[in-house]
């Protein structure tokens, strides 16, 4: 009569006394290690640009360094970072910011850069030396270290004071002219002549109190 019992499988796992740990009885599980922080150096450009290229869906120049093109889905507004830090306590928003040694990048709508001069007529700052400037169509702007990273350390390096987000269009965060202008942090609706309107008194009062190195009028940017 052939015999009942089933057959005896193998171990799932090797045999033996299982480590114990200061509890007793209790088994030490392993945990995996911290994963490693990207490192912009050792990565090189072609690390850093492909983050942009793939995790945000940004172009990107490999450099060194690596620079972000203008004027395709963002423009930049560029202003000493004196001035910009007191804009951005007075106007309220979600738009990615960049420090570029001591400058301030602000990034805004497409095509903003095409309108800076006549807002800053219609403000009745036309004429007026603020070193302000846009950076548009054609022109680029230093690729901020990807956020998590570590940085390359160089002195002046871009790096993002408030950075975007990935998988989120950047687009409805950035302050633009109407019908462009939509609505950012919670229902804060702010519009590119808000923000040029702040920026440009906080640049001329730089200005007036001696804050920072102005820039020669041959080294300013185009605002076209």
């Amino acid at each position: 009569m052939a015999s009942s019992a089933l057959p005896t499988l193998p171990p799932a796992f090797p045999l033996g006394p299982p480590a114990e740990s200061a509890v007793s009885g209790a088994a030490v599980v392993p945990l995996p290690g911290p994963r490693p922080v990207p490192d912009a150096e050792a990565s090189g450009s072609g690390g850093v640009a492909r983050w942009y290229e793939r995790v945000l869906g940004w172009a990107a120049v490999e450099g060194p360094p690596v620079q972000l093109p203008t004027g395709l889905r963002f423009d930049a507004l560029d202003l000493p970072a004196t001035a910009g830090f007191a804009v951005l306590r007075r106007v309220g928003g979600g738009w990615p910011v960049a420090l570029c040694g001591d400058r301030m990048l602000m990034l805004v709508a497409a095509g903003s850069a095409d309108e800076l001069p006549g807002l800053l007529d219609w403000l009745e700052w036309g004429g007026v030396g603020l070193d302000l400037a846009a950076r548009g169509t054609g022109g680029r702007m230093p690729a901020p270290t990807p956020p998590g990273w570590n940085g390359p350390g160089t002195p002046g390096a871009a790096v993002w004071l408030r950075p975007p987000e990935p998988g989120r269009e950047v687009e409805p965060a950035l302050p633009g002219l109407p019908p462009f202008a939509r609505a950012v942090g919670g229902g804060d609706v702010t519009g590119l002549a808000r923000l040029v309107s702040v920026a440009a008194t906080e640049c001329h009062r730089a200005r007036l109190l001696g804050v920072g190195t102005p820039r020669a009028a041959g080294q300013r940017l185009a605002s076209s």
